[in-house]
């Protein structure tokens, strides 16, 4: 599907809006408007008294509430979804091994009170809940779940694919199935929900109580209680040093397997950022009445140049475990991103990348992710368990 661009998604929306606002507009004040019209009240009156050239970001920045100055999960209509700036899209800038250096600074101590007098106020944070998606992008699932196809495979064979079950077979009580390590393991999340981040404090830190090793450490625990031999590695590849994090954590994982043959699936758990100008988005769900950070699943293609070739089985586990999370826990998984990626996963046929929230995330809900995120996958695992 091709991407509006910002002033065709105006017009999208500000045409059929406008037609029906004149009618409304005849009767009703300026202050009734926005609950006629169902959408936020500084959109729906930006569209009926001309401001409507802002509209795109005032449905973002409405996310957070005037009566409590805090922000509330908030979904966007599919073409208002701007996604692009996400670091799995690599549209931030984030340093590659070719060209640039991150320097990866400890964050000062926490008080046990975290007040406003503490954080600088540098933008809002807003919760956002991705829910399910309709368009040519997108493929959805017969056991649930999402797929968003950006590669040039046919959504109908990457369906078929996604009927067909992972060639892996689990055996439990017994050697390491799983090794679960991070690329960019000192990513971190916001401390508290405050509804405001401060730029000045580090969104990477080297405190393992506190970086992906956490996240990871939930994962692992909940395997672990289930007879899953799972192997988590917490070496640190991105720091103090973030150039060639990827190479460093190729040789932790190829020196794993050679360790561990019986290794069938490696998990990178990353976490992810979605950042506009003076607003960070938290990707969030709620499941059983508490926050969790909601989770996507990156699998990668191969176009021929990646020496990849067994890419399609990673896609089996991807949609296998998108399902499962579905099933188990509806609406914690974003759709699986399914792009021209390496991310190192020619190593095994079943190499994936799951990030947990956004750096606007709270630990709190990363943590809780985690553990979801380990339950789910012991549960969907047992279904390729061996003899």
């Amino acid at each position: 599907m091709k991407r509006l661009t910002s002033a065709e998604l105006r017009m999208r929306i500000a045409v059929p809006v406008m037609a029906a606002a004149l009618g409304i507009s005849a009767f009703a004040s300026k202050e009734h408007i926005p609950y006629i019209l169902g959408i936020t009240s500084k959109a729906s009156a930006a569209l009926l008294y001309g401001d409507y050239a802002d509209y795109a970001y005032t449905v973002q920045a409405d996310a957070v509430s005037e009566e409590t100055d805090k922000p509330h999960i908030y979904s966007y209509d599919t073409y208002a979804v701007d996604d692009s700036e996400m670091i799995s899209h690599g549209a931030l800038g984030i340093p590659s091994a070719a060209n640039e250096e991150l320097t990866v600074t400890e964050p000062e101590a926490i008080p046990d009170e975290y007040s406003d007098e503490y954080t600088e106020k540098s933008g809002i944070i807003t919760d956002n809940f991705y829910g399910v998606y309709s368009g040519d992008e997108y493929v959805t699932l017969k056991s649930g779940g999402q797929i968003r196809n950006l590669t040039s495979l046919d959504n109908s064979e990457i369906y078929s694919l996604s009927e067909q079950s992972p060639q892996i077979e689990i055996t439990f009580g017994g050697e390491p199935q799983v090794l679960i390590m991070h690329t960019h393991t000192t990513e971190c999340y916001e401390p508290y929900e405050t509804g405001y981040y401060d730029e000045n404090r580090s969104t990477r830190t080297t405190d393992a109580e506190n970086n992906m090793t956490l996240i990871g450490t939930m994962i692992s625990n909940e395997l672990a209680k289930k007879g899953i031999g799972v192997i988590h590695d917490t070496t640190v590849h991105d720091y103090p040093s973030y150039n060639g994090s990827y190479d460093r954590s190729r040789e932790t994982v190829k020196n794993i397997l050679e360790k561990y043959p019986s290794v069938k699936i490696v998990l990178d758990i990353h976490r992810d950022a979605i950042e506009r100008e003076g607003e960070r988005i938290a990707p969030v769900a709620e499941i059983d009445g508490k926050k969790a950070a909601q989770i996507m699943i990156i699998c990668g293609c191969d176009d021929g140049t990646m020496d990849m070739p067994d890419y399609t089985e990673n896609l089996k586990l991807a949609c296998f475990m998108q399902s499962g999370f579905e099933r188990d826990y509806p609406d914690l998984a974003r759709p699986v991103l399914f792009d021209y990626r390496h991310y190192n996963q020619d190593l095994t046929t079943g190499s994936l990348l799951i990030e947990v929230g956004g750096h606007a995330n709270t630990l709190e809900q990363a943590e809780y992710s985690g553990t979801l995120i380990g339950k789910s996958l012991a549960n969907t695992l047992s279904e390729l368990k061996g003899e």
